[in-house]
């Protein structure tokens, strides 16, 4: 039998484990509660598990029963902070936590290319890691985890690497897309205090009035984008927060505001970086006020080996036909910590379309409180995590 015939066996077992982890969402890198569901998952399986020292991970290694490399599967676990409106009959039972964003189909999937891969474990010719990480949403988990070694969890180097997301909008219910080279965008944090001294609001002669300064700042950052940047090498620039004052007719003190940068490649990451900060501290100069600022990177642009998009646009078509797989045009301007382990290995990302509406293009987006996802892709995924390290261990 293939491995998509015995995915789609299992894809009861997975669908209520899913809906298990839906209703038990953990944030950040502590996730106790869904760890030991997926450990729970696992068990009987011939892995050789191990859980992280400092965050809540989880690690599986399957030995095949012939010599070879060693290939890594990922999914992430963790949750968003949203409250859930979703309306499923199995949503969150915690108030400010959801599943926004899919991980819980993620993990579902991973522990299904562990069983899949497990009942064939001595037909393959080296090792499969399977990666269960938490911390996805903004606290760099992959980083954590690769410095806790699971890139050498086999005992010896992983030398390739894959791993999917599903998305709730945009894509067509059982759609595979991705692309060679930038898939997904780096991310910046651009963090500004601008100080002044305050005073009354009748009299901004008296004071340092850091309003004006940190306001021309927001808008002298969007014009220093296009006129910085090589428009087919964009970055995208956005203000999300921006805090001064506490009544109408005080003058503050400060003004702070702070930023997300995505761009597509090291160029432009260097360059939107550099020249933010330099256009701050102008206009701090030529108001005469002081400034704190500095750009913190985040995540790495996520990019596909060429040889490996490859390698899974041919798999994917193979089993699942020719419709169900497309090349992307562009990149996707979300950021994506699984960039970590391609920075290291070579391997590929892909994104499965997960969406419960006929009209994918109105449907809510990952990350919305009301965002819904169709688990019947679920056994997809994992026959497709299972199918490449089959046939990557050829």
């Amino acid at each position: 039998m293939s491995l998509r015939t015995d995915a789609a066996e299992l894809s009861a077992e997975l669908v209520a484990l899913r809906r298990e982890l839906h209703q038990i969402p953990e944030i950040g890198l502590r996730l106790p509660r869904t760890q030991e569901k997926v450990l729970a998952a696992l068990d009987g399986l011939p892995l050789e598990v191990t859980t992280g020292k400092n965050v809540s991970s989880v690690v599986g290694v399957l030995r095949g029963g012939k010599p070879g490399p060693v290939v890594l599967l990922r999914g992430d676990m963790d949750a968003l902070p949203v409250t859930e409106r979703s309306g499923e009959q199995f949503s969150s039972r915690h108030e400010g936590a959801m599943h926004a964003c899919g991980h819980d189909l993620h993990a579902a999937g991973l522990v299904g290319a562990a069983r899949l891969l497990a009942a064939r474990k001595e037909e393959l010719a080296g090792d499969v890691v399977f990666m269960f990480q938490p911390g996805e949403e903004g606290h760099d988990g992959a980083r954590h985890m690769v410095e806790e070694g699971v890139l050498d969890a086999a005992g010896r180097p992983v030398e390739r690497a894959y791993g999917l997301h599903v998305i709730s909008n945009e894509y067509p219910l059982g759609a595979f897309r991705t692309r060679p080279g930038s898939l997904m965008a780096a991310s910046e944090g651009l963090f500004v205090r601008v100080i002044g001294a305050g005073g009354h609001g009748s009299s901004p002669h008296r004071a340092k009035d850091p309003v004006p300064a940190a306001c021309e700042m927001v808008g002298a950052l969007q014009t220093m984008v296009t006129r910085s940047i090589y428009i087919f090498d964009p970055a995208v620039l956005t203000v999300g927060y921006f805090r001064a004052g506490t009544r109408r007719n005080v003058i503050p003190d400060d003004a702070v505001f702070e930023a997300t940068i995505r761009s597509f490649s090291r160029d432009a990451r260097e360059t939107i970086r550099a020249e933010a900060v330099r256009v701050c501290e102008g206009i701090a100069a030529a108001y005469g006020l002081d400034i704190e600022v500095r750009c913190e990177g985040e995540y790495p642009i996520t990019a596909n080996d060429p040889a490996e998009y490859e390698f899974v646009a041919q798999t994917t078509r193979e089993v699942f036909g020719e419709d169900r797989f497309e090349r992307l045009e562009n990149p996707v301007a979300g950021s994506e910590d699984f960039s970590r382990v391609l920075d290291r290995v070579p391997g590929a990302f892909v994104f499965l379309g997960a969406t419960t509406s006929a009209d994918p293009l109105t449907a809510p987006g990952n990350h919305s409180p009301i965002a819904a996802f169709d688990d019947s892709v679920i056994a997809d995924g994992a026959a497709l995590l299972a199918e490449l390290a089959t046939r990557r261990l050829r």
